[in-house]
């Protein structure tokens, strides 16, 4: 198996620079065909929903498909899927960031009732509460 780092899957998701995309898509297409499967962190997630949105100017919704559309491939592995597929219909259908419902998803796993934070934002979503 083979993890990626964030700048490989963007590469490859983007297609902005010839080099590294070629480079990327022939690692990622290689180990899929070689069934090496492929591992992508849920820190990798996280940072790579950062830079789509940030530099890249894509909306929740292109996020949202583009990763969803990742986590159904065939060979690719994730810490969980479900957490991830959960957080990502919560970053679709709410204001926070996609990070801080993975945050809670986690927490859930672990056991806890709520995660305490300061942001406004995520107090109206379940699971977020006041310190």
């Amino acid at each position: 198996m083979i993890a990626l780092d964030t700048n490989v899957l963007v590469r490859f998701l983007v297609e902005d620079d010839e080099s590294q995309t070629r480079r990327a898509t022939r690692l990622i297409k290689g180990a899929l065909e070689r069934d090496e499967g492929l591992f992508i962190s849920d820190i990798v997630m996280c940072e790579t929903v950062w830079v789509l949105s940030t530099s890249y100017r894509f909306s929740r919704s292109e996020i949202v498909q583009t990763l969803s559309d990742l986590l159904r491939a065939k060979g690719v592995v994730f810490n969980s899927s479900d957490r991830l597929a959960r957080a990502f219909q919560a970053f679709a259908a709410n204001k926070g960031d996609f990070a801080d419902y993975l945050i809670r998803e986690h927490a859930r796993a672990a056991g806890a009732d709520t995660v305490a934070t300061f942001d406004r934002a995520l107090l109206k979503n379940p699971g977020f509460s006041k310190p």
